[in-house]
């Protein structure tokens, strides 16, 4: 920790990252950071790859900052919540810091910050500011709870414990704009978003004695219901709650007829032992993966379910 503040001292022009796609801790250990980085009177830029970020987001601090071109002047760069280097969206060549908490990260930055049991990285960023006597403003305790509450799904994850609630009250002490965060994260949807879901829970199926819930969700289903990619996750999530169900699939299909699939688990089973073999990634709850070449869903459904099947 030392050695970051003493690389953010030393140099002038610093770029946060924010991963390609990102959700609620990646904008939000993003966010915090720049306000930081503001405090330090330092030259900031926050750059995403991505150009249509969920809007949900948009109750961010700093988010109308946030640019989808890397700066040429930068001196330093911060990765936040990136598992590796594909994720940032560029080629970065100025130093890079990688501040992350997933599993499968890869230690690409020449600075690492990896710590695989925190349960997200705004949780390590507050530790960071903990650490090193940080004053944590309103708009970092914000954004920084935001990250927490996606990241533990609700604070219902199983890594939820009593650490984590003392964080929240911390925050909240520091005048985390708390309601906020969870009327956009977990309450918010869009007219898109509530067609897709009717559309993914009518279509669903249930495998292996109701312990695998199934969605195949095709280009045509995105487009007829005016959907966004992300729109995608809510109904994943929601089918755990089915008495039985021990594993979550989704497969979507993008407009180039590559499939995106993504996993959620409870019960113990490790769907990240899955996406891995799709150089995919993620945490043992908490899976993603892409199938580059162009198959059916229906192939790949059968592909995945075999997998998915050994594991539990």
């Amino acid at each position: 920790m030392s050695e970051i503040l003493e690389k953010i001292d030393k140099v002038g022009h610093i770029v946060v990252i924010s991963h390609l796609n990102p959700d609620a801790d990646s904008i939000g250990s993003a966010s915090a950071m720049y306000s930081f980085l503001l405090q330090k009177h330092k030259k900031v830029s926050w750059f995403c790859k991505t150009q249509k970020i969920d809007q949900k987001l948009s109750f961010m601090p700093w988010f109308e900052k946030i640019r989808n071109s890397f700066p040429n002047s930068a001196d330093l760069a911060i990765a936040l919540d990136c598992a590796n280097e594909k994720r940032l969206g560029t080629d970065v060549e100025c130093e890079l810091i990688n501040i992350d908490h997933h599993i499968t990260n890869s230690y690409y930055g020449d600075i690492n910050l990896v710590k695989t049991d925190f349960i997200s990285t705004t949780e390590i960023l507050y530790d960071f500011f903990k650490t090193n006597d940080v004053k944590v403003n309103r708009k970092m305790a914000t954004a920084l709870y935001a990250g927490l509450l996606d990241d533990s799904d609700g604070f219902l994850s199983q890594k939820v414990n009593s650490k984590l609630f003392v964080t929240v009250k911390e925050l909240l002490d520091q005048d985390a704009d708390f309601k906020l965060c969870n009327k956009n994260i977990m309450k918010s949807i869009s007219l898109g978003a509530l067609r897709l879901k009717a559309v993914m829970f009518k279509n669903m199926s249930l495998k292996y004695n109701a312990k695998v819930a199934v969605f195949c969700v095709s280009d045509e289903d995105m487009r007829s219901t005016g959907a966004a990619a992300e729109d995608c996750e809510a109904p994943l999530e929601e089918s755990l709650n089915l008495p039985y169900v021990k594993v979550a699939l989704l497969l979507r299909q993008k407009s180039d007829f590559t499939i995106k699939g993504s996993l959620r688990s409870k019960a113990g089973v490790d769907v990240c032992k899955i996406a891995v073999k799709f150089d995919g990634g993620g945490h043992k709850e908490r899976a993603g993966f892409d199938l580059k070449s162009v198959v059916s869903l229906e192939e790949a459904e059968t592909k995945i379910l075999n997998l998915i099947q050994k594991e539990l």
